[in-house]
């Protein structure tokens, strides 16, 4: 369940607030071909299932920017921001890839509040999404994305 912000202003002071986790996501192989078909991104440990069982994953791995695409999918299960009259991504700052994320897995998100700033006539936060596997210790990816919301 998301948390919620009732205005742009009440972000303010929420720095450390923990959010999530989301549900789990199921990666599947349509997922990740998808992902192929519109990037381009055509590398044999993403989509040839055959070969990809004897390669350094023991199966298909999602690509990792489809695993960082993600977290547009879950950021509205882990916060909700309310009265704003636009709100802009700006973008990221530090992502890095952990662990691979093979087909077949479930994903989930979890959250961070780790800065809020006034910047012109907006509120801005920065929010470190960390994107678990499910029975796995390390997370697939982490990453501070940015967004700003002009109130009402």
């Amino acid at each position: 369940m998301a948390r919620i912000f009732e205005s742009p202003a009440a972000l303010v002071g929420s720095e450390g607030t923990q959010l999530g986790p989301t549900g789990w996501l199921l990666i599947d192989q349509d997922r990740v071909n998808g992902f192929a078909e519109v990037t381009g991104d055509h590398q044999w440990i993403h989509v040839d299932v055959e070969r990809a069982q004897s390669g350094p994953f023991g199966g298909t791995i999602a690509h990792g920017y489809l695993t960082m695409s993600l977290v547009n999918y879950f950021l509205p299960d882990l916060i909700e921001v309310r009265k704003f009259s636009a709100g802009v991504n700006v973008g990221t700052d530090k992502v890095r890839f952990l662990a691979p994320v093979l087909v077949g897995k479930r994903i989930r998100a979890v959250g961070e509040i780790v800065k809020v700033e006034e910047i012109k006539g907006a509120v801005q936060s920065t929010v470190r999404v960390t994107i678990e596997i499910e029975d796995n210790d390390k997370p697939a990816c982490v990453i501070d994305t940015i967004s700003r919301y002009y109130p009402e």
